[in-house]
């Protein structure tokens, strides 16, 4: 790899430059302004890494009115997922679909996007290129998930790391991926509107038709604990009662045929 990438800013936050290593795959951090603490640990972390980070401003769902709400359909949302939306949910979205556009206006043929409570490992872009390297024509390769079930290979990198796609989801989490220039279009194009949270939505290559994959093992580590969305007891109490979802239990169905379906693809 030869050349090294230009300091940037997105929405006037400066990146860190990288003053050893040469790196082509550019490392998209999304750190809400309130979160100072995680982006000045995840900056130690890449200064001693010697990585480049990009600082995407995230947005902050608990400062938007659900009235305000852009791109969003919410009875899509509650029919899906049989509970209301979470402003962290929201956020974290427009969060993601930010970063696609501000990697989209530069010449990286590829990146990798993080959520601010990854920690950051000294293999984790070597291996995210070498990834990318194995799938020809993979628009997402996700780097971390809470779980795998039912895997299936289609590839192995040249460091060793198997991709493939998990027949049993969500697999949850959309904490590190790599995406490329046409993976970031395609999901702009086809998932702009929300109406499932993003993790979930990450993973639906068939309705996206963005070529979706993921690494049998974790590339990444996260902090335990460091979701800014909502704990478990959050989640449980903007669940409709049982009689409510009954579409959505419908509808996991169906996204379970579709899952398989698309697991066994290559």
């Amino acid at each position: 790899m030869t050349g090294r990438p230009a300091s940037r800013e997105v929405c006037g936050c400066p990146g860190l430059q990288n003053h050893g290593w040469a790196m082509t795959t550019c490392i998209y951090v999304i750190n809400l302004d309130r979160s100072t603490e995680r982006w000045n640990a995840l900056s130690d972390q890449a200064e001693a890494l010697q990585f480049d980070l990009i600082r995407v401003a995230g947005v902050d769902g608990r400062e938007v009115p659900a009235d305000q709400r852009v791109a969003c359909d919410e009875r899509a949302f509650q029919r899906n997922n049989g509970r209301t939306m979470l402003p962290g949910e929201y956020g974290c979205y427009r969060s993601h679909l930010k970063v696609l556009e501000a990697f989209l206006e530069t010449d990286k043929a590829a990146c990798i996007i993080v959520e601010d409570d990854i920690i950051l490992s000294a293999d984790l872009i070597a291996r995210a290129e070498a990834a990318i390297a194995a799938v020809p024509g993979a628009d997402v390769i996700k780097l971390f998930n809470h779980r795998i079930v039912g895997f299936r290979p289609v590839a192995a990198s040249a460091v060793g790391d198997e991709i493939g796609r998990a027949t049993h989801g969500p697999q949850g989490s959309a904490a590190c991926y790599v995406v490329t220039r046409l993976g970031a279009l395609k999901l702009l194009k086809a998932i702009g509107t929300m109406r499932f949270p993003w993790d979930v939505e990450l993973e639906r290559g068939w309705a996206s038709r963005a070529r979706i994959y993921t690494t049998r093992q974790n590339v990444a580590v996260v902090k335990e604990g460091g979701s800014n969305i909502g704990t478990r007891s959050v989640y449980r109490a903007t669940k409709f009662p049982w009689w409510r979802r009954l579409p959505t239990y419908a509808i996991r169905i169906a996204e379970t045929a579709r899952r398989i379906n698309y697991a066994l693809k290559k």
